[in-house]
């Protein structure tokens, strides 16, 4: 299975560790892993001008670094969304990367989806739950799993070891 991981942190933080233990675990189960830093790129949010529907027949009227991601998003079996929570949501790097699907409407072969969230914070992640669940309800993509971490558990073994054993028995 080709997985693609898009992690939507800017910088190194706790994201990256479960990350590394995602991409870890799968590829230990033989998967073919990407790890796309959608947090270090420059994504700009959909114009909602068609462009992509009409005369750019899937293709985004907008030239930036999201062409780096698409390729992934239409080659993946499974997608991978990872990001820390600022704010009580994904950051707006990775929320940009998944508006822009609109241009294509869905990963045309990801039949799975997984969601790794931090937080410094207790609990500020039913915001970016609920996009998430949305999003893969619409698109008609199998859930496998969302794994949080808050607080102390931010690069415990115990979390990372949850996240790794889960890749591993995808």
């Amino acid at each position: 299975m080709k997985i693609t991981i898009l992690n939507g942190s800017p910088r190194k933080q706790n994201t990256a560790a479960m990350v590394e233990a995602f991409a870890e675990g799968a590829k230990a189960a033989g998967h073919e892993v990407e790890t796309i830093q959608v947090g270090k790129l420059k994504i700009n949010g959909c114009l909602a001008c068609e462009y992509c529907h009409g005369k750019g027949e899937g293709k985004c009227v907008q030239k930036d670094d999201m062409e780096k991601v698409m390729p992934a998003y239409m080659d993946c079996d499974m997608i991978v969304f990872a990001s820390p929570i600022y704010y009580f949501d994904m950051t707006a790097q990775l929320s940009a990367a998944i508006q822009r699907v609109y241009a294509i409407g869905k990963p045309p072969k990801a039949t799975k989806a997984a969601l790794l969230l931090s937080s410094a914070s207790p609990n500020p992640f039913e915001g970016a739950i609920a996009t998430y669940k949305n999003m893969l309800a619409f698109m008609g993509i199998e859930d496998k799993g969302v794994f949080t971490a808050a607080g102390d558990e931010n690069g415990s073994e115990a979390k990372l070891t949850e996240i790794r054993e889960f890749a591993k028995a995808l």
